[in-house]
């Protein structure tokens, strides 16, 4: 842990890097407090950044995933 002026502490984990992935799938998108479907920011085939710790992992046919909320995306990578 860092301590700086102004009394901000910066835990070591801030240093740690985004993790970096490509969207495969996604759904309708999240229903709204109107009950209407809000569409996603992001789509198949984007790559994406995310917390090392976003997401969970599961394995289907020998694949090793991650299932994750939008919220868990840090930001879409441009082509």
């Amino acid at each position: 842990m860092k301590f700086r002026p102004l009394g901000i502490i910066i835990p070591d984990t801030a240093k740690e890097k985004p993790q970096e992935g490509e969207i495969i799938a996604v759904g309708p998108g999240a229903r709204g407090e109107d009950g209407k479907i809000v569409p996603l920011g992001v789509k198949v085939g984007d790559r994406v950044l995310f917390g090392k710790w976003s997401g969970t992992e599961v394995k289907i046919d020998n694949d090793e995933l991650l299932i994750m909320k939008e919220s868990d995306v840090m930001g879409v990578l441009e082509k």
